[in-house]
């Protein structure tokens, strides 16, 4: 552990540590200290306190004194003189023609060095212009090129919201600034009007972030419920819906119900829904859906298939509720007077009928077959060989033709 005290040599510059050694400095004493460009004269902001030795960066340098009136009187008068210095660099740039804006000019405490703040797109060559300078003033020059927030820091000025500029005023180092600060706390992306007078995003977005995210505000949290994401499903007294937009300050959401309805719920009273349930009943909506069409397509075919048959085969009652046509037609051949059927009916016949008639038909079969004539056997009717004996090609001898009779 040591002692420390901060130090700040600007307005809204940054602070310094610095050892107070055997002196007595409080809060608001001007003081005297070494810094890198030299000895320089600044007020103290924070007093004398224990820190450990991580916090502040060793070695740390020692008070030299507590400033004087004599001391602050300098100071001033080494102000007056930086406006002169500054008409002067002007001009010279300007014969130089070189393409720089001359921003600010500081003296230091003890005079041995003028250091000139300038900006500029890229790098400059400025060489010649140094020399010019140091043979005007006789001291050290150092040209330093800064960015354009330091530019409106060192220049001050009023920005959109109507006050003087945080930078200018009490921010003591610039933050990182980004885009996705502005959309946490649902702000307008147009760079006009999230942009400050250097064309660089404002440095509120960033102190003031604390207060949307992480439930925290000027260092203290805050118990709020969880802050649902848009575009999330989420249920709510009124059903399901989609969340379309959330308002941090007021801790409410906006909703799209599933029934085309819009709804401001509070973050307390809507649940966030899990994306395993969701899924699972969209798939089972999906999977009735396809049920649903099957059926009416199936319904569009029968009815179809209904349409295309003969008027003769279509009835004004359904199919279902139509009663067979045998039961039709045994019910028209039952009444009397009515007019039957053109097919004659089936005759029905026992057992014993049905065998007797079978060798009846048997019987006559075999009385038919007993009638006819014997079958004549074909032999050759004549010709050249008429006469010769069918075996062995010899003449006909002694041998009895068809009708029985011999022939020589």
């Amino acid at each position: 552990m040591q002692t420390i005290i901060g130090v700040r040599f600007q307005k809204a510059g940054k602070i310094y540590y610095f050892s107070p050694g055997r002196l007595e400095v409080k809060k608001g004493d001007h003081v005297i200290v070494e810094t890198a460009r030299g000895i320089e004269c600044g007020e103290t902001v924070i007093g004398p306190r224990e820190a450990a030795d991580s916090e502040a960066t060793p070695p740390l340098k020692v008070v030299h004194r507590i400033a004087t009136p004599e001391d602050v009187q300098k100071v001033e008068d080494n102000k007056v003189r930086a406006k002169e210095a500054f008409a002067v660099g002007e001009r010279k740039i300007a014969e130089h023609k070189l393409p720089m804006k001359l921003v600010n000019v500081e003296y230091t405490f003890d005079m041995n060095k003028i250091v000139f703040y300038f900006t500029a797109d890229g790098r400059i060559d400025f060489r010649e212009l140094v020399k010019d300078l140091a043979s005007v003033f006789r001291t050290r020059i150092e040209l330093r090129q800064i960015g354009v927030r330091d530019e409106a820091k060192l220049m001050g000025g009023i920005g959109c919201c109507g006050r003087p500029l945080c930078c200018a005023s009490f921010l003591g180092e610039f933050a990182p600034v980004s885009i996705r600060m502005a959309k946490e706390q649902n702000l307008s992306l147009n760079p006009t009007k999230i942009s400050g007078i250097c064309g660089r995003l404002m440095c509120c977005l960033k102190y003031e972030n604390d207060g949307y995210c992480n439930g925290t505000c000027c260092g203290q949290k805050k118990s709020v419920a969880k802050e649902p994401e848009q575009g999330s499903i989420v249920a709510t007294m009124g059903g399901d819906g989609k969340v379309i937009s959330v308002n941090t300050q007021r801790h409410t959401a906006t909703i799209l119900l599933n029934n085309g309805r819009t709804v401001v719920s509070a973050w307390d009273d809507i649940v966030e829904r899990d994306p395993e349930d969701i899924a699972a009943e969209n798939a089972a909506g999906a999977e009735e859906e396809v049920l649903e069409q099957a059926t009416d397509e199936a319904e569009a075919v029968s009815s179809s298939m209904r349409e295309r048959r003969p008027r003769r085969e279509r009835g004004n009652r359904p199919r279902g509720e139509r009663r067979p046509q045998r039961d039709v037609r045994e019910a028209r051949e039952g009444q009397e007077g009515e007019h039957k059927s053109h097919r004659r009916p089936r005759r029905t016949h026992d057992k014993g009928e049905r065998r007797e008639w079978r060798e009846n038909r048997e019987g006559r079969e075999t009385e038919k077959m007993q009638g006819e004539k014997p079958r004549r056997s074909r032999r050759p009717r004549g010709g050249k060989n008429r006469d010769r004996h069918p075996k062995d090609g010899q003449p006909r001898e002694n041998h009895e033709n068809h009708n029985g009779e011999k022939t020589e």
